[in-house]
């Protein structure tokens, strides 16, 4: 996997940029998958079974993956205590509760909002 690496430049940080490093992390973390995920941690820390039954219709894959990816980020941690079987939990960081944040106010527009979309769609759709 080759990925960008951050020198400090103002054009690693920018979005509109396609050689940016900051949208290499912003195409990564904002699919629905990871947002869903971040949002679901931010209740505290799960299980991998806790978290996929949080996270309705995610296959066994795409959790590893988005969890992989977000640990590599350093926006989740993940635990794995010694017994038998192991039990691997998950919890966010730090950066990862800042990023849930944004998540949530994400998730309370939708809920704002969503009678006004699917009026519009509804509207739309006829035309």
């Amino acid at each position: 996997m080759v990925t960008k690496q951050f020198s400090g430049s103002p054009e690693d940080a920018d979005l509109r940029r396609a050689d940016s490093l900051a949208r290499e992390i912003f195409s990564d973390v904002a699919n629905k998958w990871a947002l869903l995920i971040i949002e679901a941690l931010g209740e505290g820390t799960l299980r991998f079974s806790e978290l996929r039954g949080e996270v309705e219709g995610i296959s066994h894959k795409m959790l590893t993956q988005n969890l992989r990816m977000l640990e590599r980020y350093g926006l989740v941690e993940r635990c794995v205590h010694p017994t038998v079987p192991p039990r691997v939990e998950y919890t966010l960081t730090e950066p990862g509760q800042g990023l849930r944040r944004t998540v949530h106010v994400m998730c309370d527009w939708t809920h704002e909002h969503i009678g006004h979309i699917e009026a519009a769609r509804r509207a739309f759709d006829a035309s």
